[in-house]
């Protein structure tokens, strides 16, 4: 398994600096984390790590190699269950993101639905969702197909959480050379399935692994939270099995790259410790 991080370790500081410190940690693998379209004030004064999608692609793989960083996905985390509107990340970033890997040479971009913050999209039933999701992935998925990139539905919805909600969602989109699953160890827990569950489902379909352990306090609010950002606790602190998970993978072949979500430079020093001690 290649072992990365989010590039999000220290806060409020830009995108090289989070390069630097993922190297700093021995860690030599990192997701475009955070993006946004034109330009942002928080990048261009240095307190935030996003990069531009509209930005020119070598300046990003320029400074991921200053410090040895390879780079393996492209975040591009979406709102499709809210209707659309220019300040929600949507369809046009997803195709924004799938170019932008294109241009760096990486061969993977991850989204999903994400959690409604309207209450049209709160409203939606099921069937309605469904549609939607489609509606609103179809040309990512082609642009997606035509430059030679896997887009990854990552676990961290309403409809992505479930091993049903997956299944169904999937066989609608089709496209099955083109779209695959990452999988995201707490956001599937968090929203009521066993991780272990999706990889005995969905096997080589899984081309990504999100690392996230949760704390026991979370137990009570399963099956009513869809994702969460990034773990407030190493790998192994809490109540996932993630050491089962990392079994259940080997057994259907895994090898693909797999991304530390975890908050913190300590807790992410010791998650890739027993990352590493539970895979070698």
């Amino acid at each position: 398994m290649i072992m990365g991080c989010f590039a999000l370790v220290e806060p409020f500081t830009p995108l090289e600096r989070q390069f630097a410190a993922l190297s700093e940690l021995g860690i030599a693998y990192a997701d475009i984390t955070d993006s946004h379209d034109g330009a942002s004030l928080g990048a261009e004064f240095g307190f935030a790590a996003t990069a531009s999608l509209d930005g020119y692609p070598g300046t990003i793989r320029d400074m991921a190699a200053r410090h040895g960083i390879t780079l393996v996905s492209v975040c591009a985390h979406a709102n499709l269950l809210d209707p659309t509107s220019p300040e929600r990340y949507g369809t046009a970033q997803i195709i924004k993101s799938i170019r932008l890997a294109h241009l760096l040479g990486i061969s993977e971009v991850i989204t999903t639905e994400g959690d409604p913050k309207t209450a049209f999209g709160r409203a939606l039933r099921a069937p309605e969702r469904l549609f939607t999701i489609r509606e609103k992935l179809q040309a990512p998925i082609e642009w997606a197909e035509y430059l030679g990139i896997r887009l990854l539905l990552e676990t961290h919805g309403i409809v992505t959480d479930s091993v049903e909600g997956m299944e169904t969602l999937l066989a609608a989109l089709g496209h099955e050379d083109t779209i695959g699953i990452c999988l995201d160890t707490g956001n599937s827990w968090l929203g009521g399935a066993d991780p272990i569950d999706f990889v005995r489902t969905f096997g080589p379909r899984i081309r990504h692994v999100h690392w996230k352990d949760m704390p026991a306090g979370w137990e009570s609010r399963r099956g009513t939270l869809y994702g969460c950002g990034m773990a407030v606790i190493p790998l192994g602190d809490g109540v996932v099995d993630l050491q089962g998970i990392i079994r259940e993978l080997r057994a259907v072949g895994f090898d693909g790259p797999t991304t530390l979500e975890v908050a913190g430079t300590e807790h992410v020093r010791r998650s890739i410790q027993r990352l590493r001690e539970w895979t070698s």
